[in-house]
């Protein structure tokens, strides 16, 4: 394969990050046809300009609130398979709390059987697709719409949070490491999740793996309150190791 110039491989390399929300080096390196070295630099320039995050071997998207659907798109394979893999943990019946994030989007989708489930979120989104469920009930967290990430928070939507008792919270987040937990780039959204936390009797993490590793603004939900985490990957991928002796793993 010939080689693709500068310019061109800087928007093709924009291209993948805005699709999968991940550059891998190697893979990058073949498909653009020129040296990982080469492709390291055009990272390295990306970084510069606040793009992206260099990570071990290749570059993550900076960490940054958006819309709904810039987000439901991204790493869409992925949030695919994570919503299999946690599905056989939504009952048929209770109650459950859903984040505003598309992973849990993708999640209340796939949701069949239910016979007499309640479904609260603070997604206006997630709200309108657990509406459609046979056997649902579903019940939105109003508040104050934050702007970026389109979900309700403030005091009237921790509130209501707050209300009801849960069976499992579902949940995504912007970041998490292996020190902190859960991070998120809007405060009063983290402040949300915690009430749902709170109020759950348990709580499951599902999370792109693009997302490992990394800090947003705000501090989220720590490691002792997340009983499972869900990832696209196999659980014994190496990548998941840290996680190992803190969570059980899916």
């Amino acid at each position: 394969m010939a080689s693709v110039i500068s310019a061109e491989r800087r928007e093709r390399l924009l291209a993948r990050l805005d699709s999968d929300g991940v550059i891998r080096l190697e893979e990058s390196a073949l498909e653009l046809g020129v040296s990982t070295m080469t492709v390291r630099r055009d990272l390295e320039g990306l970084e510069r300009e606040g793009i992206l995050v260099r990570v071990r071997g290749g570059a993550v998207a900076t960490v940054k609130a958006q819309p709904f659907a810039e987000r439901q798109g991204v790493d869409d394979l992925a949030k695919t398979e994570i919503a299999r893999k946690a599905l056989d943990l939504v009952p048929a019946t209770g109650t459950i709390a859903v984040d505003a994030s598309s992973t849990s989007g993708h999640l209340v989708a796939a949701v069949r059987g239910a016979a007499d489930l309640v479904v609260a979120t603070n997604s206006a989104h997630n709200h309108a697709r657990a509406r459609t469920l046979r056997g649902v009930r579903a019940i939105l967290l109003g508040g104050e719409l934050e702007p970026q990430t389109e979900s309700f928070v403030g005091p009237i939507a921790c509130g209501a949070a707050a209300m009801l008792n849960y069976d499992r919270f579902f949940t995504s987040a912007s970041a998490a490491d292996t020190e902190r937990g859960t991070s998120e780039t809007i405060i009063e959204e983290a402040q949300v999740k915690r009430e749902l936390v709170r109020a759950s009797r348990e709580t499951v993490l599902l999370i792109t793996s693009a997302k490992l590793g990394r800090r947003a603004t705000a501090a989220g939900i720590p490691w002792s309150d997340i009983s499972i985490v869900v990832t696209e990957l196999d659980p014994t991928d190496r990548q998941l190791d840290g996680l190992r002796t803190l969570v059980e793993l899916r």
